[in-house]
């Protein structure tokens, strides 16, 4: 960005988000007229995350010649991201009703301004899970990537891979093609990451001027909770399920520390899918596994915006000085191990889930209710994007572990910060920190070794 930045990518990275934030704070119309540089950032990543993940997972599953093994490996995925949501879930309900952060606000419904939640409203009352399920099945192949719908590319890619391993030798050519391209796509993918600097820093800038840091102060209790309540969720639940792997939360942490600050600036996970199939997989675990699990945890294992929607709900209702029962909160809960699958990881998007649940409790808490955390949303919807990231990761991890995909030692030497000489090509651009085992703009090309090594362990 200057002459004097940092040259590593965590360091620029670092160095946008505090000059945004310092823009956004002296001058706030200034830091939100910046706004477009972050939005070109995402939707630059947007651009190439469907054909990334329809080429890693298509040649991931072409190289298994196992349809049983991708049945498992899915399986496998599902039932981890089912405990781990309600999981997350239940401890949100149960910080929410004894913490009680809305009690005391004593807050009338019929003074409540509906009006800046009206979109949010009208897009809840489209969310419901047959929906959900059948928009999985894109209207047309292209469909798919021009949409950019994360479950409808997986689902056309598995079947891609399922055919191109059915045939084998006569598509050799197709599966070569599609191989080469996976080298294309992330040459493609580390030229966007040079501008992840400029781009968290438009977003930050955005986020403090048009929000202001005192907007914290309005509702900081629930904010409070939610960050110190993941934060345990983090370190003890999730650290505790990736030392059953042999492994430890703040060397990954520090593994994944630009992807944090990516997300943090832009409170979305979706910049970073692709970097994470890459570190995933240079970490230790089967390509196959990383292209199954990763992508559906983005759409089944959101565990940092399953705990928001049970804590928020708690809080409207205390807020609004409405007593809820224990059946009651059995209800939400059943509504929300539903609702909450449809939930997607872009801005808002918890948001208009969050609209849709309320409306399916039969009027107990009014959907009105939402505009008391309007406006403190875009800071809770930083620490979702943080806690579904950390989610995910571990998930793939464990999974990988769970199906005897996970090189353990491997993992703990990248973690280490050693650097290995990876088997891949490596498609970093010329004077990147594509060497450092950390670095997010490293990433593996084409290589039939990776693809029998992924076999071998799955």
């Amino acid at each position: 960005m200057l002459k004097s930045a940092p040259k590593s990518l965590y360091a620029q990275v670092i160095f946008g988000v505090i000059l945004g934030a310092l823009v956004g704070h002296f001058w706030p119309s200034v830091g939100a007229d910046m706004k477009p540089l972050g939005d070109a950032f995402i939707r630059a990543i947007r651009m190439v995350v469907a054909p990334i993940i329809f080429v890693t997972i298509a040649a991931g599953i072409a190289q298994l010649h196992d349809g049983n093994k991708v049945g498992r490996i899915g399986l496998k995925a599902l039932v981890y991201f089912e405990v781990m949501t309600t999981f997350a879930m239940i401890i949100g309900m149960v910080v929410g009703h004894f913490v009680a952060p809305g009690s005391g606000m004593n807050i009338d419904p019929n003074t409540l301004d509906t009006a800046s939640i009206a979109a949010y409203t009208a897009k809840s009352a489209h969310q419901d899970f047959t929906g959900f399920l059948v928009n999985i099945i894109p209207n047309t192949i292209v469909g798919a990537f021009a949409t950019g719908d994360t479950l409808q590319v997986l689902l056309l890619a598995i079947l891609t891979g399922f055919a191109l391993g059915h045939l084998r030798q006569r598509v050799d050519r197709i599966t070569e093609i599609i191989d080469q391209s996976t080298a294309v796509l992330f040459r493609v993918l580390a030229i966007i990451m040079r501008f992840a600097p400029l781009g968290v820093f438009g977003a930050m800038a955005f986020s403090v001027g048009r929000y202001g840091v005192g907007a914290l102060m309005q509702l900081g209790l629930l904010v409070l909770c939610f960050y110190v309540t993941l934060l345990v969720f983090i370190v003890v639940v999730l650290g505790c399920v990736l030392r059953v792997t042999g492994l430890r939360l703040w060397p990954l942490t520090r593994y994944i520390r630009e992807e944090i600050v990516i997300v943090l600036s832009t409170s979305t996970t979706e910049p970073v899918l692709p970097l994470l199939l890459v570190k995933l997989q240079r970490l230790g675990c089967a390509k196959p596994v990383v292209g199954l699990t990763l992508p559906l945890g983005y759409a089944f294992n959101l565990d940092g915006t399953s705990m928001y929607f049970t804590l928020a709900i708690p809080f409207i209702a205390q807020a609004l000085n409405i007593h809820l029962t224990f059946g009651e909160y059995a209800g939400i809960l059943a509504v929300l191990l539903v609702a909450s699958k449809g939930a997607a990881t872009a801005p808002g998007a918890g948001f208009i889930t969050l609209a849709a649940t309320l409306a399916a409790l039969n009027g107990k808490v009014p959907v009105a209710g939402i505009v008391l955390i309007l406006g403190v949303d875009r800071f809770m919807s930083e620490a979702r994007g943080i806690g579904n990231l950390y989610g995910n990761v571990v998930a793939t991890i464990f999974v990988s572990w769970w199906e005897g995909a996970l090189d353990v030692n491997r993992a703990r030497r990248v973690l280490a910060g050693e650097v290995i000489e990876d088997e891949n090509a490596a498609l970093s651009e010329p004077g990147s920190n594509g060497g450092e085992t950390g670095g997010a703009l490293a990433f593996p090309g084409p290589s039939t070794k990776l693809a029998g090594m992924a076999t071998s362990a799955g």
